[in-house]
């Protein structure tokens, strides 16, 4: 791959060669995924050039990225030109440099990579964080506030987890690596590089080089840049380090199949046991060894290529197994670069941070958005929560369709009764077709289970019934408790009695109420849930609670008031918020509390929806017709969640009285 730049006739300077020439969308396979590569003097005599600018978004946009915005492209003009300058400086133009380049998957992109070697031939990785920042104000260790008052991670944290990266994803036959990282703040102060240095004492690695520090001389720029001993790669290197396969360290496989797994000894079981086993041996037959390419005729289905569906309701196990694979791929199909896709981002940002502590984990969670690039780099994915996303024109999303037909297995998981908003949704037979019209085997399986609801699958069944066909009455089957509350004051003691005894308690609710955002410096969150009810001795009593907030909020003293939305369920102090079905969507907690809003409600022996009563800005506007399958598939949801108790109370009072003789009135103490 030719880097070297050339001058025409007219003495203007092309573009290195693998450089999105104008007008020409590049093969995406055909170099590393970044918006441009070259060596640091080639780039610094372009960054300034509008037409460069307009081909690294071109680069970037074919790498798989998306199309960048005006502010990304505003933050390439501003920083580009300071960064490259005092590269130039500190005598190193002849470093290799990739700017945004992308980790596989393309969750992550770093600011700049600095490539060069040492004299006993390891290569050395230079990570470059760049900021525009001029003040912040640090909250903790690994946070702080842009003074336009957004939360973000401390720049040092935030380098050292994309140094991290290379660590964790680094195959043995790689070639040796030095990895070292800096922050750069060219418009900061030397009292602020400072002060973030200071809040982050466990990286003095990591310098933190602001206005003050890009004008040293020379040498010492260099060694501010960590680039004091660093030497040009030869050709040779430079070919080895982009042919490196990404993919997740034993350590790391290790961890992160034991925090998927959800416990050390997990074990599978039933339905979901012999689906493991099917799957696993599917996969010894559809992945390709190392070194052969996808689509080679090797005697198995590696040549054309397997997708396998998982149908199962909730509590099934589906996203226990789901995760299983991914930790089985990363064992022994770890040359596939597995990874594991949902277009839930509560569940995502869970399985995040699950594994927070390992930052090369979040390389196996690509967002949905990037689908089709996911399957582009790799041979095994597993899709969780697949119901979830958005057709097109009628049509399975096109992201999906696109996956289902590049990657060499595909494991899908949905359940269809889980579609929760118009114009999105996949099924089975839909897969089985692309299936046979692309020329891949396709692969059916369903998982009858319960693993939720204390194993319960009457309780599952009972909730089917109750919505989908003929309600009957509750008799306390296998032991699950479920219960009847008056009111939405004794089911929230229920659920601070169920916290303060060490359960994981939430309250859930149809999204009848408005929800407004909360200010960042806020002391409370607002009171957008009211509910009046009526006592059998005419007393009327007043209940208000708050939303799950948008994102984490803490007090102006630095205490958390709510974690962010998709965290809500796990995180501390989400039972004073009530969840809505986006943020309890895939997730379980011991005890739920659910609230049935005047948006569906029985009438003449039948369920009947209500759109106008509904504030979510996708439903409001539906037909009741064409309302109620969604509105039954969302309180199946909130339904199932609790692993151990479910309590019910419902906003209408005719639907309340239906639902008492179905479920036993519990005393105030129990709910």
């Amino acid at each position: 791959m030719s880097t070297a730049n050339t001058t025409d006739a007219n003495g203007r300077t092309n573009l290195p060669s693998d450089l999105p020439s104008p007008g020409k969308e590049p093969d995406t396979q055909a170099y590393v995924a970044c918006a441009a590569a070259g060596s640091v003097g080639e780039i610094a005599a372009l960054v300034e050039d509008p037409a460069f600018i307009a081909r690294c978004a071109a680069r970037y946009r074919a790498s798989g990225f998306g199309v960048p915005d005006e502010s990304e492209l505003r933050s390439w003009r501003a920083s580009w030109p300071a960064l490259f300058t005092a590269l130039t400086r500190a005598g190193l133009a002849d470093l290799r440099v990739y700017l945004e380049y992308g980790t596989p998957g393309g969750s992550r992109r770093l600011d700049a990579l600095l490539l060069g070697a040492l004299p006993d031939g390891a290569l050395v990785l230079v990570v470059v964080e760049l900021k525009q920042w001029q003040t912040c104000r640090i909250l903790d260790g690994s946070r702080v506030m842009r003074s336009d008052g957004l939360v973000t991670s401390h720049p040092v944290h935030q380098v050292a987890a994309y140094r991290s990266f290379f660590q964790h994803w680094r195959p043995e036959d790689a070639p040796r690596l030095d990895l070292r990282a800096a922050v750069v703040l060219h418009n900061a102060t030397a009292e602020q590089g400072a002060a973030l240095s200071a809040a982050a004492p466990g990286f003095a690695d990591i310098p933190v080089l602001t206005a003050g520090d890009l004008a040293a001389p020379r040498d010492a720029l260099a060694g501010m840049l960590r680039c004091e001993d660093v030497l040009p790669a030869e050709a040779g290197q430079v070919a080895a380090f982009e042919k490196i396969r990404w993919s997740p360290s034993a350590g790391l496989l290790d961890h992160v199949g034991t925090v998927l797994a959800g416990q050390p000894a997990f074990a599978l079981v039933g339905d979901q046991q012999d689906a493991f086993v099917r799957i696993r041996d599917k996969a010894a037959s559809t992945l390709p060894l190392p070194d052969l390419p996808y689509g080679a005729p090797d005697g198995g289905e590696a040549g054309r290529g397997a997708i396998i569906t998982v149908r199962g309701g909730p509590g099934s196990g589906k996203s226990a197994l789901a995760v299983r694979l991914l930790s089985h791929f990363m064992h022994t199909h770890g040359h596939s670069s597995p990874a594991f896709v949902t277009p839930s981002g509560t569940l995502r940002a869970h399985l995040l941070d699950a594994t927070r502590d390992h930052p090369g984990a979040r390389e196996l969670f690509p967002g949905a958005s990037s689908l089709r690039s996911t399957a582009q780099r790799s041979r095994a994915i597993v899709i969780d929560e697949a119901q979830r996303m958005k057709r097109t024109g009628g049509r399975m999303a096109p992201e999906l369709a696109a996956a289902l037909t590049q990657g060499a297995l595909v494991v899908v998981f949905l359940d269809e009764r889980q579609v929760i908003r118009p114009h999105e949704g996949v099924t089975v037979e839909e897969i089985a077709a692309l299936a046979a019209a692309a020329g891949r085997t396709h692969h059916a399986l369903e998982l009858t289970g319960s693993f939720r609801c204390q194993g319960s699958k009457a309780y599952t069944d009972w909730v089917e019934a109750l919505l989908y066909g003929n309600p009957v009455p509750w008799t306390g089957q296998a032991g699950y408790d479920l219960g009847l509350c008056p009111d939405p004051h004794t089911l929230q003691e229920g659920v601070e009695r169920a916290t303060a005894a060490g359960m994981s308690a939430r309250i859930t609710a149809g999204f009848c109420w408005r929800w407004t955002s909360a200010k960042r410096n806020a002391r409370t969150l607002p009171l957008d849930i009211s509910i009046t009810t009526t006592s059998p001795t005419g007393t009327s009593r007043v209940w208000q609670a708050a939303w799950n907030a948008s994102a984490e909020l803490t007090t102006p003293d630095g205490d958390t008031l709510a974690p962010n939305s998709t965290l809500w369920a796990s995180h501390t102090g989400g039972h004073q918020q009530v969840g809505c079905v986006y943020t309890a969507q895939g997730l379980e907690y011991q005890h739920s509390a659910v609230i049935i809003g005047p948006d569906l409600t029985w009438r003449d022996n039948q369920w009947t929806a209500h759109p106008d009563e509904s504030q979510d800005g996708t439903l409001k506007t539906l037909t009741p017709q064409e309302y109620l399958p969604l509105a039954l598939n969302i309180y199946r949801v909130l339904l199932t969640r609790g692993t151990h108790t479910t309590r019910v109370h419902s906003t209408d009072p005719e639907t309340h009285h239906h639902l008492t003789t179905l479920i036993h009135h519990t005393r105030p103490a129990t709910c």
